[in-house]
């Protein structure tokens, strides 16, 4: 009894709400320490800048995409089997084979271009990050500071990402090699096809992105090795227990 009026009284006797947090979230159960939302807060950034600078990084550098099998970014479903279609009709490869692979190459460096155009949107979600958006991080288990992420960068990201993708594709000439592409398609399949290809590949890049960011933050929860800095060993340690 004398415990539980003890608790009242230290609860009461704070000044702000901020506080009252801190005491909930730092907490003792069975033992264990637990952390601050100050702490909390710090240590989920902390990790999500690991994972945007480590995918950013990665798919950002040449052949981030065009010589990665997980990421490369490939002629779009709808024209899969017409591809190795036209691949496989000595016409058709004649008339559209060089462009094929100068469109992929287009694709897959205006996507690699792309991801310096993330960290600057990233660090802003980031830092502008609440403290119970940030507990609710720590505690909410694989992926759920990617889908914070996700959930406050991807208008952005698309805004930034489009006009470099765009740049990309117009540099080979998009028009002209994506109508070679088409009418062969078209001769081979007998159908009509038109893609959006900078929407495409926008997709694609953000995809990948978040891809990997999961990655890193799910590697960062799951692996204590990875926790490399006496914060993020606190702050997962007590992720880890709840």
């Amino acid at each position: 009894m004398k415990k539980i009026i003890l608790a009242f009284l230290v609860v009461f006797s704070l000044s702000s709400c901020d506080e009252i947090l801190d005491v909930l979230v730092a907490g003792s159960e069975g033992g264990m320490t637990g952390i601050t939302q100050g702490e909390a807060a710090s240590g989920i950034k902390q990790a999500l800048e690991k994972g945007v600078l480590a995918g950013t990084a990665s798919l950002g550098k040449d052949g981030g995409f065009l010589k990665n099998a997980a990421y490369k970014i490939l002629m779009p479903e709808e024209v899969q089997d017409a591809v190795s279609k036209i691949r496989g009709n000595p016409i058709a490869n004649a008339l559209a084979g060089p462009y094929l692979e100068k469109v992929e190459v287009a694709m897959n460096t205006g996507a690699e271009n792309a991801m310096a155009e993330a960290k600057p949107i990233f660090v802003n979600a980031i830092t502008s990050m609440s403290i119970s958006d940030a507990i609710g991080i720590v505690t909410g288990g694989e992926g759920a500071g990617t889908a914070y992420l996700k959930r406050t960068t991807s208008n952005s990201l698309k805004s930034k990402f489009t006009p470099v993708i765009t740049e990309s594709l117009d540099k080979v000439n998009i028009n002209e090699p994506w109508n070679k592409v088409t009418s062969a398609y078209n001769m081979v399949m007998g159908k009509k096809v038109e893609t959006d290809l900078n929407e495409y590949v926008t997709d694609k890049a953000m995809t990948a992105l978040f891809s990997q960011i999961k990655e890193e933050e799910d590697k960062i929860r799951a692996n204590p090795v990875a926790r490399t800095t006496d914060l993020l060993k606190k702050v997962f340690g007590y992720a880890d227990t709840h």
